[in-house]
């Protein structure tokens, strides 16, 4: 018996990193998950990692158009939402004076924006006692150069937990943030110009985390169930650290 049998999941930016890891996660607990994600191949990859237990929409949370799409291919499917984990996002290093508008808004379009608006138009699908979890980040407290863009967005998605719990709360629906710190992913990786620039930056950051390692998404997809599950039914408004140590550090 699975911990989400028979619950119906979406995880948006499911197609990599943690994303990917919590999809599989939640199918193998029984659930049975749409997977969003702006590449066809990945996209079709990752659906079929999950048996019968997926369904991949290809869209982009940034954009109202897509967004109406992936909901309404969960509104088709008739059963509702019982777990939200609005994952996707994405940032890159620009520090102070390099900062642009172009920067700015295409990280807070889909970090903030994308956040925002997932979980609005999820509102009429989301069941009594559903669990919606945030992607948040440990930049967001711990002041990392050339991160400040990123980190701004992160800090968002914890005000935006803490406020929709509250509002969501005569519903049952629990609102909860996962907040990773360094976890070897492509996202990650794709932070440095070059193969070796990225090894030396994995090292780097694993070095900085008192557990002396970089996470595994497996390890966040672990956390991210206990959010999702019934497990953490008294748990509303909160942050959860899968971070090895790093905010405490």
């Amino acid at each position: 018996m699975g911990q989400l049998d028979d619950k119906i999941a979406l995880v948006t930016g499911g197609t990599s990193g943690i994303g990917r890891a919590t999809a599989q996660r939640f199918a193998d607990e029984g659930a049975f998950v749409f997977v969003t994600g702006r590449r066809q191949a990945e996209l079709d990859a990752t659906v079929k990692t999950l048996g019968g237990n997926g369904r991949g929409v290809r869209g982009d949370v940034s954009r109202a158009e897509d967004l109406e799409e992936i909901f309404a291919q969960i509104r088709r499917h008739g059963r509702g939402l019982d777990v939200l984990f609005a994952n996707a996002g994405g940032g890159s290093f620009a520090a102070l004076p390099d900062v642009t508008p172009e920067h700015f808004d295409e990280t807070f379009s889909i970090n903030v924006r994308g956040t925002l608006f997932t979980v609005q138009k999820s509102l009429a699908l989301l069941n009594p006692g559903a669990s919606v979890i945030l992607a948040g980040s440990t930049a967001a407290t711990s002041g990392t150069a050339a991160f400040g863009v990123y980190a701004a967005s992160k800090a968002a998605i914890r005000s935006f937990a803490r406020t929709w719990a509250v509002e969501l709360a005569d519903r049952g629906i629990r609102v909860n943030t996962i907040v990773p710190g360094p976890i070897e992913t492509e996202g990650l990786r794709g932070l440095a110009p070059d193969e070796a620039s990225a090894d030396a930056l994995v090292r780097q950051l694993g070095d900085s985390v008192p557990l002396g390692r970089p996470g595994r998404p497996e390890e966040v997809a672990n956390a991210v169930l206990f959010l999702a599950s019934d497990q953490s039914s008294f748990v509303t408004g909160s942050e959860l650290f899968a971070d090895g140590g790093d905010e405490q550090h």
